[in-house]
């Protein structure tokens, strides 16, 4: 009898203490994955708001950059309409080619301003390769305006 009796209490002892060790274990569980909820949480909130900080420098960058564009676009006309009032002056003395390439200026003039009153400043719109490809292309009108004059000095 003492020693079914020990086996009993030996037996619930060890029965309990499984139990509450498996509840200790559940609870861990629980707080664990409440902190990984949490954590993911804080990092969808950063990666809004660097997202929304990105958004918001890009949206500065690109007024600066449309209002500087539109001014030397403006320019480029300017030179272009000065280039066209000399050709009127000398009359027909100036060969055609010298017209084609002032068409040419001016039809590159307006392709550079249709890109950047198209583009649109957004998250799936790709910022850095729009500006290359601006200054290139800017480069590459700047050097015809130059290589025009020079060819007529």
């Amino acid at each position: 009898m003492k020693k079914t009796f020990l086996n009993l209490a030996l037996t619930t002892f060890i029965a309990t203490t499984v139990l509450v060790g498996c509840q200790d274990s559940t609870k861990k569980e629980a707080a664990a994955q409440d902190n990984v909820e949490n954590a993911r949480e804080d990092l969808d909130d950063a990666k809004e708001e660097l997202s929304d900080a990105r958004k918001a420098a890009t949206e500065q960058e690109w007024q600066a950059f449309k209002e500087s564009t539109n001014a030397t676009i403006a320019q480029n006309e300017i030179r272009i309409a000065e280039m066209k009032a000399d050709l009127k002056k000398r009359g027909k003395s100036i060969d055609e080619a010298y017209a084609k390439k002032i068409e040419d200026l001016e039809e590159k003039n307006r392709e550079i301003k249709t890109k950047v009153e198209m583009y649109k400043n957004d998250t799936s719109s790709d910022w850095k390769s729009f500006k290359e490809e601006y200054n290139r292309d800017m480069d590459e009108l700047g050097q015809a305006f130059k290589n025009l004059t020079v060819d007529n000095k």
